[in-house]
C-alpha cells in the first residue's frame, strides 16, 4: 500500500492527512495556531508557530493512521500563499514574524509604484502592484529591519514564503526552493518566461541572492531529515494552495473553474497554455506545472470568507463554533434586509481597495444575531458571483460549473445561495479536502504513484449538487443590491 503525507500549512491552521493510492483518507491532524494583529491593518505570525505546528500535525497523523515513516512513499507540501519569511541561512532563525498575506501594511507603497510601474508588473507577473503580494512585504522586512538589507546582499539571509520556509526546516536547510505557484504570487517572478525577474527585482532594491530556487510542483524537493519521521521521506512536491486546490478538484482542462472557501475564497478557471489578461479585475497568475510547459489560470481573490464565521465566533460571541453558524442562519427565512460587507482587510478581486472598512448595513430594531449570521454567509456567496461573473467577462469559455471545496463548502445554505446567484450547477465532491489531495496527486505523480493526470481525474466523484432555484433576473437584482452596499464601505473616499 502507497501512503501519501499531504501537509497543508493554512492561514489559521496547520493541518496533516494521509491517503493511500487509492484516495482514501486514513487520518487527519490539525492544529490552530496564534493570530498576530500588532497595528490595524497589520496581520502578522510567528514562523517557529507555523514550523512547529506543521511538524506537529504531520507527526500525528501517521500515529492515526497507525503507519510509520518506512510507509510513506512521499510528502505533498500546500501552504498558504504570499505570506512572507526572512531567516538567517546559517542558524535558521527567522529575523522576524511572518508577515501574513492579508497584511495590508505596504498599500500606500503599492499606490505610489502603481503610476510609473504597474503596467509592467501586470505584463510580467500577471498581477497587480497590491500589498497582498509578497515583494512589497520582503521589502518592507530588509528596510525595517537594522543591518537586513546588507546581510541580504552578503547572502547570510533567505527569503520564503511558507513552503520554502517549511521546505528549508524539513531539509535541515538543504533546500532553499518554491514552486512555479508560489514564485508566481510574488510580484518578482516572470509567468511567461518561468523565472525570477532582474527589472521587478530593481524596482523594490531586493537582492536576487536571497531568492530560493523555482522548480515545477510535481518534482523532487529532496528528503526530509531521518530524525523528525523516524526515517527519510521524500517531498514530492510544492504547491500553493489554490493551485493544489484546482488540481485537486481534476480542473484539467480549459475553462474548469473552483472555487475554495478557506480562511479567503478564492476562485481558478484554468486556460491551459494561454495567460489571459484580465479586464475586470482578476489576476493571470501560474497553475500546478508537471514540467518546464507552463500553466496558466485566471483567479479571483476574495480576502475575508470562513474568517468571518471565526469573528462570529471569536469577537462577537454569536456562535460557539464555527458549525452552529448554519442551523443559526437557517432559523429565519431571509437575511431581513440585512447585508454584511466583511472588508476587514480590504478588498480583493474585482475591487482591490486596500482602504476599504468592513461594515454591516439595513439593521432595524428586529435584527438578530440569526438575521447576521445568515447576511454573513450570504456575503461569501455574493463576493463569489463577482468573481465567476468577472471570469466569465474575460474568458472566451463557456462556464458549465463550479466546483466547491474548502471548510465552508459543507455549508448548504451557502452552496444553494451560490447557485442561486451563479445560475450555474454547485458541484461538491466526496472528497472536499482537494488543497491537500491536490499536492498529495502532485506527489504521487512524482513518487510513480499515479502516471498521468488522466488517472487521477478517474478519481474525482461528485458528492452534491446544487442547481439555481432563483430567476435570473431575481439574481440579478440581489447582486445589484450587494454592489450598492460595497460602494459604501469606503467612505473616505481613498482610492
Amino acid at each position: 500500500m502507497h501512503y501519501i503525507l499531504a501537509m497543508d500549512q493554512g492561514t489559521t491552521s496547520s493541518r496533516a492527512i494521509v491517503f493511500d493510492g487509492d484516495v482514501r483518507i486514513h487520518a487527519i491532524a490539525q492544529q490552530e495556531y496564534r493570530q498576530l494583529y500588532p497595528q490595524p491593518g497589520w496581520v502578522e505570525h510567528d514562523p517557529q508557530n507555523i514550523w512547529q505546528s506543521q511538524l506537529a500535525v504531520a507527526q500525528q497523523a501517521l500515529v492515526k493512521a497507525g503507519i510509520t515513516a518506512r510507509d510513506v512513499t512521499a510528502i505533498g507540501i500546500t501552504n498558504q500563499r504570499e505570506t512572507t519569511l526572512l531567516w538567517d541561512r546559517h542558524t535558521g532563525e527567522p529575523i522576524g514574524n511572518a508577515i501574513v498575506w492579508q497584511d495590508r501594511r505596504t498599500a500606500d507603497f503599492c499606490a505610489q509604484l502603481k503610476s510609473q510601474h504597474g503596467q509592467l508588473f501586470r505584463e510580467r507577473t500577471g498581477l497587480l502592484l497590491d500589498p497582498y503580494f509578497s515583494a512589497t512585504k520582503l521589502a518592507w522586512l530588509l528596510n525595517h529591519y537594522e543591518g537586513a538589507r546588507k546581510r541580504a546582499e552578503n547572502g547570510e539571509l533567505a527569503f520564503g514564503t511558507v513552503d520554502t520556509w517549511l521546505l528549508w526546516n524539513l531539509t535541515r536547510g538543504k533546500m532553499h526552493a518554491t514552486d512555479v505557484t508560489n514564485a508566481s504570487r510574488t510580484l518578482l517572478f516572470d509567468i511567461h518566461r518561468n523565472r525570477w525577474d532582474d527589472e521587478l527585482l530593481d524596482v523594490f532594491n531586493i537582492p536576487a541572492q536571497v531568492l530560493p530556487q523555482v522548480y515545477a510542483s510535481s518534482a523532487d524537493y529532496g528528503y526530509t531529515a531521518p530524525d523528525l519521521f523516524g526515517a527519510s521521506i521524500l517531498i514530492g512536491s510544492v504547491a500553493g494552495d489554490q493551485q493544489a486546490a484546482l488540481f485537486g478538484q481534476a480542473c484539467h482542462a480549459p475553462g474548469m473553474v473552483k472555487n475554495t472557501y478557506g480562511t479567503g475564497c478564492f476562485m481558478l478557471m484554468q486556460t491551459g497554455e494561454h495567460a489571459c489578461e484580465s479586464q475586470h479585475g482578476l489576476l493571470t497568475t501560474s497553475a500546478a506545472q508537471l514540467d518546464k510547459q507552463p500553466v496558466f489560470a485566471l483567479e479571483g481573490s476574495v480576502f475575508i470568507c470562513g474568517a468571518v464565521i471565526q469573528w462570529l465566533r471569536d469577537s462577537l460571541s454569536i456562535i460557539k463554533s464555527s458549525a452552529e453558524i448554519e442551523t443559526l442562519a437557517t432559523s429565519v427565512p431571509d437575511s431581513g434586509g440585512v447585508y454584511f460587507v466583511p472588508a476587514f482587510t480590504g478588498l480583493g478581486s474585482p475591487h482591490w481597495d486596500p482602504h476599504a472598512r468592513g461594515a454591516i448595513f439595513g439593521l432595524t430594531r428586529g435584527t438578530t444575531h440569526a438575521h447576521i449570521a445568515r447576511a454573513a454567509l450570504e456575503a461569501i456567496g455574493y463576493q463569489s458571483a463577482e468573481l465567476l461573473l468577472a471570469m466569465q467577462k474575460d474568458a472566451a469559455l463557456p462556464i458549465k460549473e463550479l466546483r466547491v471545496d474548502g471548510g465552508a463548502a459543507v455549508n448548504n445554505l451557502l452552496m444553494q445561495h451560490q447557485a442561486d446567484l451563479l445560475g450555474v450547477p454547485v458541484v461538491r465532491p466526496r472528497i472536499i479536502e482537494t488543497t491537500a489531495l491536490g499536492t498529495a496527486y502532485l506527489a504521487g505523480l512524482t513518487a510513480g504513484i499515479w502516471n498521468s493526470i488522466k488517472e487521477i481525474a478517474e478519481h474525482w466523484q461528485t458528492d452534491r449538487i446544487f442547481e439555481p432555484m432563483i430567476s435570473r433576473d431575481e439574481a440579478a437584482q440581489r447582486m445589484f443590491n450587494w454592489s450598492r452596499v460595497v460602494r459604501a464601505c469606503n467612505p473616505w473616499g481613498r482610492d
